[in-house]
């Protein structure tokens, strides 16, 4: 049996009808996987395949979208199925016509009711991945905690791997000692996240209906997701000012919004080098100077 043969029969299980593909088109924008839409008998799915030993991210992938689409706010392409044929692994979802003009009121407004989805601890039952990297969702109820450990301390962990020792380590130990005086009065709600909220990872059903995908999913503060919408551009002032309206955002948030993004810069510093090491080094001296 093929990879695509099996794949049909995984569709054909999950939705309890049968399901033969007639059009298999692939499907750019990713780097980190080989990405189609497959058609047959009216039906369409995107389907990601990768390595079978990336399975866990595809699985973490899909049990994400299937938490966010319970939730009812913001819609996600719905998960099919997902496993493992021979050296390969997959993920199946919802095909969505995306390329609409989303409605950022909306957005903004659907956002805000994701994050008012809570749960007990900060975390999420399974890791998963930011971008390529691996990420861990330990469950605890200390939100410092978590972020010193799983997050700031983790991809600290990787660049001293990776050879960016020296300033930013440095640097980011005495962030890791400094940063709870971002919390001393600011206690964060255990909110459902979609973890990886930039402009690439939104689009616009024709309807104007807003879409989120690809995420790094776990419960955590809100004002992580939000931080990152404002990282690589902007979602625009209707998004923030009708987020705002419907979950005001306490003050301290402006200064914290650089704390939150200096994860997803160590990041990329680990992922591509280049500017972004400089660039966390930086962020990290403009936060240390204002707290």
């Amino acid at each position: 049996m093929t990879l695509w043969q099996h794949i049909e029969q995984q569709i054909e299980q999950a939705t309890g009808a049968e399901f033969r593909i007639e059009g298999n088109q692939g499907v750019g924008g990713g780097d980190i996987n080989v990405a189609c839409r497959v058609s047959g008998g009216g039906r369409q799915y995107f389907i990601k395949t990768n390595d079978a030993s990336q399975a866990y991210m595809f699985e973490a992938e899909a049990e994400g979208l299937l938490e966010m689409a319970q939730s009812g706010t913001v819609r996600v392409p719905a998960p099919v199925c997902y496993g493992v044929h021979g050296n390969r692994c997959f993920v199946v979802m919802e095909y969505l016509e995306l390329g609409g003009r989303a409605d950022m009121t909306l957005f903004g407004q659907q956002l805000a009711a994701m994050h008012k989805v809570t749960a007990s601890q900060f975390g999420w039952r399974i890791n998963n991945t930011i971008g390529a990297t691996p990420q861990p969702n330990t469950l605890t109820h200390d939100w410092i905690e978590f972020w010193r450990q799983h997050r700031l301390g983790f991809q600290l962990e990787l660049a001293s791997n990776n050879g960016y020792g020296g300033e930013l380590l440095n640097l980011g130990e005495r962030l890791m000692a400094d940063f709870p005086v971002l919390f001393e009065s600011y206690h964060p709600e255990v909110s459902m996240l979609h973890g990886d909220l930039w402009s690439g990872n939104y689009g616009g059903l024709p309807d104007g209906e807003p879409v989120i995908f690809d995420p790094a999913f776990y419960y955590g503060d809100r004002e992580a997701d939000l931080a990152m919408t404002t990282l690589f551009g902007s979602f625009g002032g209707d998004f923030y000012a009708a987020y705002n309206d419907a979950w005001p955002l306490d003050e301290g948030y402006a200064v914290r919004k650089t704390f939150y993004n200096i994860y997803h810069i160590i990041n990329h510093a680990n992922l591509f080098g280049g500017g972004y090491h400089s660039q966390a080094i930086g962020m990290i001296k403009q936060l240390l100077s204002e707290i």
